[in-house]
């Protein structure tokens, strides 16, 4: 009776640790995303303390969520769009942290030489391509693309996407505000006239936000298979050499997953004589 009595208060003890341990799991996990939440937000809300530092003739939208056909998931969610009388600015805002590599024809950019995140200018490309199908033609050419980054990274890209001169810039979030007026004031320069009126710019700014989709329901589908797409193309890449994306068999890539020369990463057999 006295075993019995101690082997059930075991089990009980064993299944109370467990549940524990499940719950702390969790717990984790719930705050891991609400602190990357709050991030994102804290990151959202400097974006627009500088955007609101504009003349109130510049109209932006933030937090953009619009029809794209072309989108795996249906729709395009743009961070920030501000129309001004001399371009319309769609800026992607990032806020990841380490080192970061890429290249403007890249499909795919690394952090820290490692995680692979997608090419954020091909990203907003597509925002951009989902924007002019909602505005007349004439307005196209006027597009320019902003991709930045919190001062938690470091870039280490192409050059030529941090040069004022390029039509798709890679930057810091503090200097958006500063480079907006440095284009603007290099447009102004080779245009006598500005490219939009103030009629065209509230035109702009009205279509967009009738388009804005606000469903709660739908904003959270769209994030949800952003997040499915993205472990699928993790999962396509597990047996593939990180470099050239040759398959490789279940034997090479335990071979290197065990070998701390690979530092984590999967080569296959030519790649393996010099891995980066």
């Amino acid at each position: 009776m006295v075993f019995g009595f101690l082997f059930n208060k075991k089990k009980q003890n064993e299944k109370e640790v467990t549940n524990s341990s499940v719950t702390k799991t969790t717990e984790s996990k719930k705050n891991n995303e609400h602190w990357a939440n709050r991030k994102g937000e804290l990151g959202e809300y400097k974006i627009n303390i500088q955007l609101d530092q504009f003349p109130k003739n510049y109209k932006y939208h933030s937090d953009l969520l619009i029809k794209n056909g072309k989108s795996s998931t249906g729709y395009s969610q743009i961070d920030h769009v501000i129309i001004t009388p001399y371009g319309i600015f769609v800026i992607e805002t990032k806020n990841y942290q380490g080192t970061i590599y890429g290249g403007k024809d890249r499909k795919t950019w690394l952090i820290n030489g490692k995680f692979k995140m997608m090419n954020p200018l091909l990203q907003n490309y597509g925002h951009i391509q989902a924007i002019k199908e909602l505005v007349d033609k004439k307005y196209h050419e006027h597009f320019l693309s902003i991709v930045s980054f919190t001062k938690r990274c470091k870039l280490k890209i192409d050059p030529e996407l941090q040069k004022i001169q390029s039509n798709e810039l890679v930057i810091y979030d503090i200097l958006l505000s500063e480079f907006i007026n440095r284009k603007i004031a290099i447009l102004k320069l080779q245009h006598n006239e500005p490219l939009l009126t103030n009629d065209e710019i509230d035109w702009i700014y009205n279509t967009l936000s009738q388009s804005n989709v606000l469903d709660p329901s739908i904003r959270k589908q769209h994030v949800e298979k952003i997040k499915t797409n993205m472990s699928n193309d993790d999962k396509a890449d597990e047996n593939k050499c990180i470099i050239c994306k040759k398959p490789v068999s279940d034997k090479v890539k335990s071979y290197c997953l065990s070998n701390p020369k690979f530092k984590g990463n999967i080569y296959c057999y030519e790649h393996q004589k010099n891995p980066v």
